[in-house]
Parts: C-alpha cells; sequence; structure tokens
C-alpha cells in the first residue's frame, strides 16, 4: 500500500465534494440491477408452496423449477464481461432491464409448469449480467477513495430487493386472505407476485438512460474526450484528466483483450488468483445463505409455523440482512474486506451451529420444542446478520478488485459463474436434503462457514485502499 506520507496517485483521489451526490447517483442507478437481482431471487420464496400444489410435484421436481434461474444466472454471468466490453456497460444494463420485464410477465402468466421454468432461466439470464455489470461498473467509475464503499451499494441494493420481496409478497398474501393460491384480480396471489417485478425493472431500464459510460469502455471505443468528462463528473475538476486517462489506457494495453485462455496457468488449470476468486465465490454460495430467501417460509412451515407467520419472519430476516449490509458498508473501507469476512466467518459457524443443534429435536404436534423454536428462529437471523456483514458485501467488493488488469473482466465472468452453479447445487439439494435431515443439513453449511476462516488467512490478500492500476 502506498505511505501515507506520499501523495495518493491519480487515480486514488476523492471525488470533489460537490461531485460526491453526482457519483454516488450513478452508483446508486446502477445498483438497480442488484435491486432486481435481490428482488427476483427472493420473490420466489412466496410462491414455492403455491407451485408445488398447482403442478402437484414433489420436492425434488420442485427444488429443479426454483434452482432452474440460477443456470441462466450462471450463463449470464459468463457472457455479461464480454459483451459488455463490445457494446458497453450501459447497453447490457438496458438488456437485462428488458429481460427482466420479460420474464415478470412470462413467470405471472404461465401455460404449464415448463413454461414457468424457461421465464425463470430468462429471468436468471438478466440477473448473472447484473450480478457483473453493476461492480464492474461501479468500480470502474468510482474514486478510489469511495469504490469501496460504492461497491457495497450493490449489496446494498441486493438486500434491499430481497427485503421488498418478502414485504411485498406478505401484503399480497394477506390480500388473499392468507392463501398463495387465492385470487387477486384475476389472478392466483403467487403469479401476483411474480409480476410485480415489471416495476423495479422498468425504472432500472429507465435509470440506465441518466447515467454515463464508464470511462474504461469510452477509452476503448476511442471516445477519449466523452471519457475526459465523465471522469471530471466523478472525480472533480482538480484532478489531471489528461494523466488519468494515460494511466487508464496504459492499465488497459494489458487487458482489452481479456479472455478465458488467459486465465489459464498454474498447475491446476487456472491461474492461482483466479481460483481465490471462485473460491470466495464458492464459499458464499455453501453456508447456504439462500435457502434463507429461497426457502424460508417452506421452512418454517415445516416447523410448525403458520404460513402468514412464517412470511412475516421472512421479512424480519430480510430486514436483519440489509441491517448488517449496512454496518459492512460503514466499516469495508475502515477495517478492510479480510477482517470483516473472518468476524462473519465466525458469526455464521455459530448461528449455522445452533440451527442444526434445534433442528435436531423432534417436532411435537407438528412444531418444534419451545425452547429450540425460538433458538432456531434467533440463530437464523443471527447467521443472515454476520453474512450480510461480512460475506454479502466484501465477496463483491473483493470480485471487483482482486484480479490484475489483464484477466479481470474475464476472471470476474468466471468467478460470478462460479457463484451462481454453487447457489444452483445449494438451492437444487435443500429441498431433498430437508426431508432426509434438516439438521445435518445445517451441519453441512457450518463445515462450510468454518472452512472459510482458513481459506481467507491463508490464500486472501486484503485491497483496501488500492487503485485497479496497482493491481497490475
Amino acid at each position: 500500500m502506498t505511505s501515507t506520507a506520499q501523495p495518493p496517485p491519480s487515480g486514488a483521489r476523492a471525488a470533489h465534494p460537490e461531485h460526491l451526490g453526482h457519483v454516488i447517483f450513478i452508483a446508486a442507478a446502477a445498483a438497480m440491477g442488484g435491486f432486481l437481482f435481490g428482488y427476483d431471487s427472493a420473490v420466489i420464496n412466496g410462491a414455492v408452496e403455491a407451485i408445488r400444489h398447482r403442478y402437484d410435484i414433489g420436492s425434488a421436481a420442485l427444488a429443479q423449477v426454483i434452482a432452474i434461474a440460477l443456470i441462466g444466472c450462471a450463463i449470464g454471468a459468463a457472457t455479461a464481461g464480454r459483451i459488455a466490453d463490445r457494446i458497453g456497460r450501459i447497453r447490457c444494463m438496458q438488456i437485462s432491464a428488458a429481460l427482466f420485464i420479460v420474464s415478470a410477465v412470462g413467470s405471472a402468466l404461465p401455460f404449464a409448469l415448463y413454461d414457468l421454468a424457461f421465464w425463470r432461466v430468462v429471468g436468471g439470464f438478466a440477473i448473472g449480467m447484473a450480478s457483473v455489470i453493476g461492480p464492474a461498473y461501479i468500480a470502474e467509475v468510482a474514486p478510489a477513495a469511495y469504490r469501496g464503499r460504492l461497491g457495497s451499494f450493490q449489496q446494498a441494493a441486493i438486500v434491499i430487493g430481497i427485503a421488498i420481496s418478502q414485504l411485498v409478497n406478505w401484503g399480497i398474501l394477506n390480500a388473499a386472505g392468507g392463501d398463495q393460491r387465492g385470487e387477486i384480480m384475476g389472478l392466483e396471489a403467487w403469479q401476483v407476485m411474480l409480476g410485480v417485478m415489471v416495476i423495479p425493472a422498468v425504472l432500472y431500464g429507465l435509470l440506465s438512460f441518466a447515467i454515463p459510460e464508464s470511462p474504461r469502455f469510452l477509452i476503448s471505443a476511442g471516445k477519449d474526450e466523452r471519457a475526459r468528462e465523465v471522469l471530471r463528473e466523478v472525480e472533480g475538476d482538480s484532478v489531471d484528466l489528461d494523466a488519468r486517462v494515460a494511466e487508464i489506457e496504459h492499465a488497459m494495453k494489458s487487458e482489452h483483450k481479456s479472455v478465458f485462455k488467459d486465465l489459464l496457468g498454474g498447475s491446476f488449470f487456472f491461474k492461482p488468483i483466479v481460483w481465490i476468486g471462485i473460491g470466495l465465490s464458492v464459499f458464499q454460495q455453501f453456508v447456504g445463505i439462500n435457502v434463507a430467501f429461497y426457502y424460508s417460509s417452506t421452512l418454517w412451515q415445516s416447523v410448525g409455523v403458520d404460513p402468514s407467520e412464517s412470511f412475516f419472519y421472512s421479512f424480519t430476516t430480510s430486514i436483519i440482512n440489509i441491517v448488517g449490509t449496512v454496518i459492512a458498508m460503514i466499516f469495508v473501507d475502515r477495517i478492510g474486506r479480510k477482517p470483516l469476512a473472518l468476524i462473519g466467518s465466525v458469526g455464521m459457524v455459530i448461528g449455522l451451529g445452533l440451527e442444526a443443534w434445534a433442528f435436531s429435536f423432534d417436532l411435537v404436534d407438528g412444531k418444534l420444542p419451545v425452547t429450540q423454536g425460538w433458538v432456531a428462529l434467533i440463530a437464523a437471523h443471527v447467521f443472515v446478520l454476520f453474512f450480510a456483514l461480512s460475506w454479502g458485501v466484501v465477496v463483491w467488493v473483493f470480485l471487483g478488485e482482486m484480479f490484475p488488469n489483464k484477466i479481470r473482466a474475464a476472471a470476474l465472468g468466471v468467478a460470478a459463474s462460479a457463484q451462481w452453479i454453487a447457489n444452483w447445487a445449494i438451492t437444487a439439494s435443500f429441498p431433498s436434503l430437508a426431508d432426509w435431515n434438516l439438521s445435518l443439513t445445517y451441519v453441512i453449511y457450518t463445515v462450510f462457514a468454518a472452512l472459510s476462516i482458513p481459506f481467507v488467512l491463508k490464500f486472501v490478500t486484503e485491497t483496501k485502499g488500492k487503485t485497479l492500476e496497482e493491481m497490475g
């Protein structure tokens, strides 16, 4: 890291105070893709049991319908970087918004189960694109001094999207008399839940027209003058614009042809830094976080909580998720990414371990014993809190920062794809694992949370305070 006694590199200068509000607006608009990511990921929670009953399917088939969107996510994440390098970050956002709209309408009006599954894949592709473009765009536009906090906007938007979707689902369920298949506006309640996503998708599309293209893409396209204008907007008038453009051009000489083959090398197919990115992505998912958002209503109902209360607990978990994310946003640039990850891992081990213990008890009259029920509920919130204040934010920040310039775009795409594949594995396996042994399922998640601690200690390098150009 640069000594505090030396002047920072040009890329590390903070945005002039009068420009900071504009930078925040740009980052927030780009992070709207994260909001849709969270909303679409969690909205299905309100429809799981209704889909099971409407189409009369078992746990394995139900899991595939829920999880199939993640295949689309993986494809979208793998291709987004290349698409963005060809047509720009903003055009990618607009394509993603259009796909979100189409997916929401199709999911709300399915003809059959296969039809619903197809529209979920379309929505998944949009999520995958948004998961890559949002953090990459923010990392490219944000001044280095604010990049960690602005980069955390993506995760903040995700958790707000999750919370809003749970609140909307709860409201729709109550409007339908507590029945997920109750009629509202001529549709079943679960269909309305899925269709409401049209509203934020349209807003995302509109916001994409109000923010500038990434200076890096503009320079790659030969639009240096426009790049200077954007840099002036986000970094202030005191910045040496010619020096910044030269700095970016120098860095891009080794990164503009970033392709999959650039990631190959070392003893194990990929370069070590790529494996570290994949490892971060996989650990983020293998602790079982998305079980809390895809299946929480079903989970609580399975241990005796009535449907309305289960939806309410899903919402309170989402609020805790937001609180944890705010904590991470405050501290990510103060204490660093690595310490937060370690703190979160320890907290997750405790929360998941307590859940595993509580679920090991037999149900009494269809419910957990009172003590174990309260422990399970509190532990679930503890787990989500520690995930949100750590891995939920720092993994996205790490992935936007950790890779050398030459391989950044391709490596980010591979790491994000690994994240979606890991997400799919957890989502597709949970219903069957829960039917087999819910307690042991949580033991598995606890083990992965514990293993993340030595992984971070041994392999992960702190990126706090470094410019993207300093990453190589």
